[in-house]
């Protein structure tokens, strides 16, 4: 075949079961377009290039894929916080440089043993904390749509990576929006499932309660193919659902029937980029036009969602990061005593925004300040939770845009965090209330950037958010198959949209 770059996941997964491909011939494609944008766009953390390659090589020696290996020879990107057995695990953070975990999560053991191809490490904002990828210790991903914009985070490397024609699907993880955003920013699907449907297990916690796995990938079909392969109830994980698991391959597929749609008041407010607000308009016209209800909803506590969240998360943070301490594994710096080695060790391993998080979070787990601040927040998503489950008694789905903005400035925001938490406005919600959501291309700003919606579903609902998302692509006119790089960016690719 002459194009392998650019083909989806399921198109790609088709010819290598006819035998039309080699994994072999898909891996060697892949590597020299990693070769040839990589030093621009610089998703990758590290890529091992024999290793994905003898990957393949096993493939081939076994023979032709069964009948459980839907995804067998297709690379597959992994973000850097996913445990793989013998692979760097940094985090993106400086504290476990050099470190290579002993096991394998749960969702990459699923994506192996479905006969993917474990294809690289995907850089990140330090633990996922982060809205741009400017957080890495190591180093900026950039935007291929345009490179001196952030292609957003913490899963910035995954979006970029797929969006940049380096892999054909990456998977991430959505702690408050890190899986939608990045998506949004760069023209691709992002897909967070319900908190528990995917185990966690080998997932490096930032947020226990918010942390979920979920894929990035260029269409729903796509997205739906990974969350069948990594979806379902793992022992060795307590949150993990024990649910059975719909066949979202084939639900995808089907139509829906009377879809209504529930916009929540108030939802472009101050703030909000007027180009995401005409899209965002322009979109629900075209769905309602072909079909779907809207129906105004009340979401009363939504505005409350981002200070909650930026409370929840980082106690929870500050009581997870509390084992980088030198002592186990990871980076280790003398000191004098281990009170000095123990501080040293933090103070060099950790960044400024993790910093940041930690001391926020260890603040309102402080005593006198419990009460007033983690149990208040607390509280406040429980009626978050609540004022969702009403809506959904009247509404199928939820309509939002993803992002505020589109993709901003590399340097633009960060010396404002506040800003770069606005960021997240649209998304933490989601994680707040444990709702399943995705966010999928929506139009491009007149500057040529992509604007993402957000369908967000009520828990365990993954096959009405598909089946209704996979119909937006259709109605909105989304995906591209072919497409790797937008035509704007002339010194990645010669390819366009088509």
């Amino acid at each position: 075949m002459d194009d392998l770059i650019g083909q989806s996941i399921t198109t790609l997964a088709r010819h290598l079961r006819s035998g039309e491909i080699r994994p072999v011939e898909v891996v060697e494609a892949y590597l020299r377009r990693v070769e040839e944008v990589e030093p621009k766009v610089q998703a990758f953390l590290s890529l091992d290039s024999e290793k994905v390659l003898q990957q393949a090589r096993t493939l081939e020696e076994k023979g032709s894929p069964t009948e459980d290996q839907p995804l067998w020879g297709v690379p597959i990107g992994i973000k850097d916080i996913l445990a793989e057995k013998d692979a760097p695990l940094t985090c993106g953070s400086r504290i476990l440089e050099g470190f290579r975990s002993p096991y394998e999560a749960t969702a990459v053991e699923r994506l192996r043993k479905a006969g993917a191809i474990l294809f690289g490490r995907l850089n990140m904002d330090e633990f996922a904390m982060g809205s741009s990828t400017e957080n890495s210790a190591y180093q900026i991903t950039r935007n291929p749509w345009d490179l001196d914009r952030t292609p957003g985070g913490s899963s910035g490397g995954c979006a970029a990576a797929v969006a940049a024609g380096e892999c054909p699907g990456a998977v991430g993880t959505d702690t408050g929006g890190s899986v939608r955003q990045p998506a949004a920013f760069c023209g691709l699907v992002g897909l967070k499932p319900t908190y528990g449907r995917i185990s966690r297990y080998g997932l490096v916690a930032f947020a226990s309660s918010l942390d979920q796995v979920g894929p990035v990938t260029r269409s729903v079909e796509d997205a739906a193919l990974l969350l069948q392969v990594m979806a379902g109830h793992d022992p060795k994980d307590s949150t993990s659902l024990p649910d059975p698991v719909p066949n979202y391959v084939e639900e995808v597929q089907k139509e829906s029937k009377e879809i209504r749609l529930g916009i929540p008041k108030g939802v472009i407010g101050e703030g909000v980029d007027p180009e995401v607000r005409r899209i965002f308009e322009s979109v629900t016209d075209r769905l309602g036009q072909a079909g779907a209800q809207m129906e105004e909803i009340d979401l009363p506590h939504l505005d409350y969602a981002l200070a909650a969240y930026y409370i929840i998360a980082p106690a929870e943070a500050s009581a997870n990061l509390a084992r980088y301490d030198g002592v186990r594994y990871g980076l280790r710096v003398p000191g004098a005593d281990p009170n000095e080695m123990y501080k040293k060790t933090r103070g060099r391993g950790f960044g400024r925004e993790v910093k940041r998080r930690i001391i926020l979070g260890t603040y309102a787990l402080s005593s006198g300040y419990y009460d007033a601040y983690y149990l208040q927040a607390l509280r406040v998503r429980r009626v978050i939770r609540e004022d969702f489950d009403r809506a959904f008694q009247q509404v199928d789905l939820i309509l939002v845009p993803t992002a505020p903005t589109p993709a901003f400035r590399l340097g633009e925001k960060v010396q404002d965090p506040v800003q770069l938490y606005l960021s997240d406005i649209y998304t933490v919600p989601c994680n707040l209330a444990g709702l399943c959501g995705i966010s999928l291309p929506a139009g491009v700003t007149k500057e040529g950037l992509p604007v993402g919606i957000q369908f967000l579903g009520a828990p365990l609902e993954e096959v009405r958010l598909l089946r209704v998302a996979r119909w937006a692509e259709e109605v909105l006119g989304w995906p591209k198959e072919g497409w790797w790089a937008p035509e704007n960016v002339s010194d990645l690719s010669s390819a366009s949209i088509k």
